[in-house]
């Protein structure tokens, strides 16, 4: 039997195989459109139960089933699921938009909407409602002839590209590594360089053989003395998927892909009658044009920036007087700074590290959840796509099951970088009951080395409490609308409150005290640590906060102001950053860097015109 077509509330991931994919993603593609052709009948009564609740059911079996096949494509990439993924990515597509562009579901939608039984619906069903009218204008449905045509292109063409830009950064991510020998790597922690022996073995390389996964690079730059070893490891990630990047590979090169995504999205917002896709995408947000962030944007590094140029100040005389560090370059950033912190603030993260094993950090995490929500979290046992996946249970006072989430905390090889969270499920009540979220929270944290527990970087855990808020979204909603339940009912804008919120927490001593353990002795965190901790904890906020805006300014001009002009798309889009960097940065970076060409969140992910909601 097909996992994907029979998956319960569970999915047995480890049976899920790249040739289920297309029978079931087909079958269910064709009961979806069953029910669009049902549904839209001019004999079906233009009502909550005979139209928009039968399409409700269908989309979210597809969507559960798709979720499956886009996280294994996510987190256990390999060169089958991928064909399979990208074989189904535009059908999907193209379903989606078929059903945003029947103009008789459309006309029953507005019937909905504007009759006599609207009234009666719930607060939930109303804005669902609203939603999908929203939507259906932002899909084509208003769209005739030849401009419905190509605004269905588009929407295949454009996912397919998003998808290969993210299929390339993995790709040149784990096409990478460097080998060194024991002379080169002084101040590297242990642990880093247990995990950097591993790997070489595997490789069948002696000495120490480093990658751009965050547990191996972010460390070498930030303790590596061998400031060659830094050059080398910035320059082959800040050039991951450009024509900078070696081992040179034209077909990772991100630039092309690029150009097509901005003129497909400007195309786009043409037809639907946009000046540019800032405008579209900010329709479904709070924000109200482009110009208005833009200049919340600049009103906020107008303010950040005299506290940057500060940081960078410090930083540069430091580095010469103390590390005899001339002229501080870009991967110069990470090792300075670490050691002008430890040199103000008398510790080092590395110092830190040790007081957060794993398990201490989640019981810790877990027992701040229980006290704000009267939650209990217990482990539980499921299917899961890797044997390092842990799966677990919340449960409310009364000791009912109220949702469910996986977690999935180490990088890997064939895994995609960064941190977020999804689900399957969100809370929805259906015929046969109310179903509890199923949600994915996922991180690219250093894993266990040599049978000693995994250490987590204070970071590390701030990005773990981040991840668990937008989990929390949607385990503790209590919307029973699909659709509209967790963060599927928020403005995108807003969807990162609950995620800064959990962050909070991280510094908290009545927290802290609960969720370290040092990994020697077991003794919780020292109150002169802590305070040294919370001393530090604006250490650098003017630098990291232009480095926000540097991402959000870029990206919501490139959305509004974007124009193919007789220069290069690539030399446009570097031109444009460097406009940007001129304006917010107080970094310098080397003409190498490629930033854009790796900035999956708005290429690949859902922040286009949107980064600025972090």
């Amino acid at each position: 039997m097909n996992p994907l077509l029979n998956l319960g509330h569970f999915p047995a991931f480890s049976s899920i195989r790249a040739e289920h994919v297309a029978p079931a993603i087909s079958a269910l593609l064709e009961s979806g459109r069953g029910t669009l052709l049902g549904v839209a009948q001019p004999t079906v009564a233009a009502s909550w139960e005979k139209v928009v609740a039968p399409l409700q059911n269908a989309h979210r079996t597809l969507s559960r089933a798709w979720s499956c096949v886009g996280h294994l494509n996510a987190v256990m990439n390999s060169p089958e699921i991928r064909a399979a993924y990208q074989e189904q990515l535009p059908k999907i597509t193209a379903y989606f938009t078929e059903v945003a562009q029947n103009e008789a579901l459309y006309t029953k939608y507005k019937a909905i909407r504007s009759g006599d039984a609207y009234d009666s619906l719930t607060a939930a069903q109303k804005k669902l409602l609203d939603n999908e009218l929203r939507d259906f204008v932002l899909g084509g449905a208003e769209l005739n002839g030849e401009a419905r045509t190509r605004f269905a292109e588009i929407a295949q063409l454009r996912s397919t590209l998003s998808a290969k830009f993210s299929d390339n950064v993995l790709d040149a991510m784990n096409a990478w590594s460097t080998n060194v020998d024991s002379t080169r790597v002084a101040g590297i922690p242990e642990d880093v360089l247990s995990a950097g022996l591993e790997k070489a073995q595997t490789k069948d390389q002696s000495g120490y053989t480093f990658t751009l996964h965050m547990p191996s690079y972010l460390p070498v730059m930030q303790y590596a003395q061998d400031r060659a070893l830094r050059e080398t490891m910035y320059r082959a990630f800040s050039t991951r998927a450009s024509d900078q990047f070696e081992p040179a590979n034209p077909s990772w090169d991100n630039a092309p892909l690029m150009a097509q995504i901005l003129l497909l999205r400007s195309e786009e917002a043409r037809l639907l009658g946009y000046a540019n896709f800032a405008e579209i995408s900010l329709v479904p947000k709070m924000a109200e044009t482009p110009a208005e962030v833009i200049r919340f944007l600049r009103d906020l590094a107008a303010r950040a920036k005299p506290f940057a140029n500060n940081d960078m100040r410090e930083l540069r005389a430091f580095g010469k007087a103390e590390l005899g560090i001339e002229t501080l370059e870009a991967w110069d950033i990470g090792y300075v700074s670490e050691r002008l912190r430890q040199k103000q603030y008398a510790y080092s993260d590395l110092e830190l590290q040790q007081y957060f094993p794993e398990e201490k950090v989640l019981s810790g995490l877990y027992r701040v959840i229980e006290s704000l929500y009267e939650v209990k979290i217990v482990e539980s046992k499921a299917d899961t796509w890797h044997p390092t996946v842990r799966f677990f249970t919340l449960k409310n006072r009364t000791g009912a099951e109220i949702g469910h989430f996986y977690l999935d905390l180490y990088a890997r090889e064939n895994k995609q970088g960064g941190a977020w969270a999804d689900s399957i499920n969100n809370r929805a009540k259906l015929e046969d009951g109310v179903h509890t979220p199923l949600v994915f929270l996922t991180c690219n944290l250093p894993a266990p080395v040599n049978g000693k527990p995994a250490l987590f970087t204070h970071n590390d855990v701030i990005t773990i409490f981040h991840e668990f808020g937008h989990g929390l979204h949607v385990l503790l909603s209590q919307v029973e609308q699909h659709g509209i339940s967790g963060w599927d009912g928020v403005e995108w804008d807003a969807v990162e409150l609950p995620s800064q919120f959990m962050e909070n927490y991280c510094y908290e001593w009545d927290v802290l005290q609960h969720m370290t353990a040092h990994v020697e002795s077991g003794l919780s965190l020292p109150r002169n640590l802590y305070e040294k901790v919370i001393a530090a904890k604006n250490f650098q906020s003017g630098m990291q906060t232009m480095r926000q805006l540097e991402f959000g300014l870029f990206d919501m001009r490139v959305h509004s102001e974007f124009v193919a002009d007789g220069e290069t798309v690539l030399q446009r889009l570097l031109n444009l950053v460097g406009e940007v960097r001129i304006e917010v940065a107080v970094v310098s970076y080397p003409a190498f860097n490629r930033m854009p060409m790796s900035f999956s969140h708005i290429f690949s992910g859902g922040y286009a015109a949107g980064y600025y909601s972090y």
